[in-house]
């Protein structure tokens, strides 16, 4: 058995598409398709989830970073990262490849009789077809391979052809205008009428060629006549007198032109001492603006000298000002932080009782449910004047359990400057008190705190965990008709025991 025949070149492979359809002689499968150009498979690819893709394909398709496969997604199989398609994520499929370069097929050119398999076609055939439509790369025409010699030769009007005079190379289509300008192109000489002069050579011929008709030598003063060379003389005796009569004519044109070109120069002359002093005028005008542009110049350079100083103040100015600014800023938060102090400092006590007045209630119990405000926190009050530092929280509209059906009251112990004198846990007997305003039935709470819990350690920040009552009053029990609102204002009231302090 003969050995199977090489496959093309490497250097074949991956720069081309599939193989037209219309190659093979029987029936086509899809099997046999490319998934992204749809012919016929060359030099085969099969990627991770199974599909195959020409070379030249699979390259163009991952050449911008990894892609999904449009077949998987057709198919509906589509699974990450298998139907991903990237460089170095496909093998080539030789299997594939002998099955496809084995099938029969035929020259898709039109009038081509060629048949053998894909891969003959390939080796061999495919780009070396006579019948296969090729571009004139001149004139863009369309034609057959065997036909390209007979149109680059007949037909091409892009063509070059040879000068058969001087042997020249031009383009067809410039074919009269090279014979315009040819050295050797054969001239014909009116006098004489001798043939095939050629063009480098017909002036020379005419100098000294007594046929050749030649204008007279009058024909500047109007005579128009045209003379062989060999009669100029007997043309001149004939006609001397017309000759000196037209040499009369043109003199005295030429003096009457004389006469006007005179008259115009006088008048040129004229007009140019009338500019002269003109323009003497104008320089002494000139010079006075200059002299005056001078003293502007001068003046504007002081100003500009005194704009710059001037800018230069109220640079510094401005620098005071914004300092003067920044020094009012700080003094007017001094002044805040002053007066917030001493508004603290004015509510609070110091004997372990706080009665906390809550003013505006329907509104601040509106910003409650609402949640633009739902916790609010009383001024601090102490035990003593050294003594444990202390405020009240409350959420109108309850927290926790408690949100939305009871108003919640907690205790929360606050870091004050004389903790380290004072004993921790805390662990003093804390009550909570919604005043009746009629003194008859105050809503009472009471608890002693838990000293495991952190709310009651020696506080680390500006103020512990809040513990107290998130049930501590029915909203619906204040919403009632009662005395505990009055003038939409609530008392709310706290006692610290103080024993053992």
């Amino acid at each position: 058995m003969a050995a199977q025949e090489p496959s093309p070149p490497s250097s074949l492979e991956g720069n081309k598409p599939g193989f037209p359809k219309k190659i093979l002689a029987n029936n086509l499968e899809d099997k046999h398709l490319c998934n992204s150009c749809q012919k016929i498979l060359r030099r085969p690819l099969q990627a991770q989830c199974g599909h195959r893709f020409c070379s030249f394909c699979f390259n163009k398709i991952v050449s911008s970073g990894p892609q999904k496969c449009s077949a998987c997604i057709k198919e509906d199989l589509f699974e990450e990262p298998t139907s991903i398609l990237k460089q170095g994520g496909a093998f080539p499929d030789n299997a594939a490849r002998r099955e496809v370069e084995a099938l029969a097929a035929v020259c898709p050119n039109e009038g081509c009789t060629w048949t053998g398999t894909i891969k003959e076609f390939e080796a061999g055939h495919e780009g070396n077809c006579d019948f296969m439509i090729i571009l004139c790369p001149s004139c863009k025409e369309l034609m057959r391979a065997n036909e390209q010699e007979r149109h680059n030769e007949r037909e091409c009007p892009e063509r070059t052809l040879n000068c058969k005079y001087c042997k020249e190379p031009f383009l067809l289509k410039n074919i009269k205008a090279h014979d315009e300008i040819c050295p050797k192109y054969p001239m014909i000489c009116e006098g004489c009428a001798k043939k095939k002069i050629p063009r480098e050579k017909y002036v020379d011929h005419i100098k000294f060629c007594s046929k050749f008709k030649a204008p007279c030598r009058f024909h500047v003063v109007g005579c128009d006549t045209s003379v062989e060379k060999e009669k100029i003389h007997d043309h001149e005796r004939q006609c001397s007198y017309e000759h000196l009569n037209l040499l009369l004519h043109f003199i005295m044109g030429i003096k009457l032109q004389l006469q006007s070109e005179k008259t115009k120069v006088a008048e040129l002359s004229r007009r140019c001492q009338e500019l002269e002093l003109k323009v003497s005028t104008f320089e002494n005008i000139v010079c006075v603006l200059n002299r005056e542009m001078e003293r502007s110049c001068t003046t504007m350079e002081a100003y500009n000298r005194q704009h710059r100083l001037d800018q230069d103040k109220i640079e510094i100015l401005n620098n005071k000002v914004r300092q003067l600014e920044r020094t009012v800023s700080l003094r007017d938060l001094s002044i805040v932080e002053m007066e917030g102090k001493m508004r603290e400092m004015s509510a609070a006590t110091y004997d372990g009782i706080f009665v906390w007045k809550i003013s505006d209630f329907t509104k601040k119990r509106q910003d409650a449910v609402a949640g633009r405000a739902p916790a609010m926190f009383s001024p601090a009050f102490y035990t003593s004047k050294y003594g444990y530092k202390m405020c009240l929280r409350i959420y109108l509209n309850g927290d926790g359990t408690g949100r939305g059906t009871h108003l919640s009251l907690f205790f929360v112990v606050m870091r004050g400057h004389s903790d380290a004198l004072l004993k921790w846990p805390f662990n003093q007997k804390v009550t909570l008190m919604l005043l009746d305003q009629n003194n008859r039935e105050h809503i009472i709470d009471a608890f002693r705190p838990d000293i495991s819990s952190s709310s009651f350690q020696r506080p680390v920040s500006d103020m512990n965990i809040a513990s107290g009552c998130p049930l501590f009053c029915s909203l619906s029990k204040l919403d009632s008709k009662n005395s505990y609102i009055r003038d939409d204002t609530i008392f709310i009231k706290a006692i610290v025991d103080l024993t053992g302090l």
